[in-house]
């Protein structure tokens, strides 16, 4: 590993604009969405390019073109174990923004209210970006793109909006508050421009968020059930959004 590398590589994590691809799978998917990833590092480039050339022929060229050789020991406090990380630019605050206010939308954003765990809110841009939702919204003090949590979503942050609001800054549409006390969601149809809300893992829709819900909407559950998790829960009503239309 070169002095220059080491350097760069420092440099980078005290930049504010730079995000940490932690692992193969978030380089990939970085990559594949547009990233303008800075600088990536391997364990075992040799490695690392034969996983590319499984799994991502498509951006095997970027990869063979950013990889350099390091002692990730030396760089990250924990390794992933791919034995690859990377450093891409954070994307444009302002043009993502544009994108949750554009109208009409074709397709619901997501709506974290004061999410607590780092790796649920993950496993949530993941499968946002599965299913092609507009965003991914947080409220509270949780950093949607904090290490971790980007970590959960294997670099899928890139494929999809992901940002923090307050309540006064909410993307304009219905909201869809998920509650227990709310209509069971399978006598509705959520619109394609809906803001789907959920609260955090212990305490629910926040009491100023339900206030504002146009509609509060409940999950399917068993008596006896306490809950979901949180990823289950957005999986579970992503997926009744995007199934047939009624007529």
């Amino acid at each position: 590993m070169s002095d220059e590398t080491v350097r760069e590589w420092q440099a980078g994590l005290e930049q504010d604009g730079l995000v940490l691809l932690d692992g193969f799978h978030a380089l990939k998917h970085a990559l594949r969405f547009g990233a303008d990833v800075r600088i990536a590092v391997a364990r075992d480039p040799g490695a690392a390019l034969a996983l590319a050339a499984q799994l991502a022929p498509d951006v095997l060229d970027d990869v063979r073109r950013l990889l350099r050789p390091a002692d990730l020991r030396g760089l990250l406090a924990r390794v992933h174990p791919t034995g690859v990380a990377a450093l891409a630019v954070r994307p444009d605050a302002a043009r993502g923004r544009a994108l949750l206010d554009r109208r009409p939308r074709s397709a619901p954003v997501v709506v974290l209210d004061n999410p607590r765990n780092l790796g649920n809110v993950g496993a949530v841009v993941r499968l946002a970006a599965g299913f092609g939702a507009t965003g991914v919204v947080t409220r509270g003090d949780l950093d949607p793109w904090h290490p971790n949590v980007v970590r959960a979503g294997a670099g899928l942050h890139y494929a999809t909006t992901v940002d923090r609001v307050t309540l006064d800054t909410l993307p304009e549409g219905p909201l869809y508050a998920l509650d227990p006390e709310g209509e069971d969601i399978r006598a509705l149809a959520l619109p394609d421009d809906a803001l789907l809300a959920f609260g955090s893992e212990r305490h629910g829709i926040s009491p100023e968020l339900r206030a504002r819900a146009d509609h509060l909407v409940s999950l399917p559950m068993r008596p006896q059930v306490s809950s979901y998790n949180l990823a289950t829960s957005v999986a579970m009503s992503l997926f009744h959004w995007g199934g047939p239309k009624a007529g």
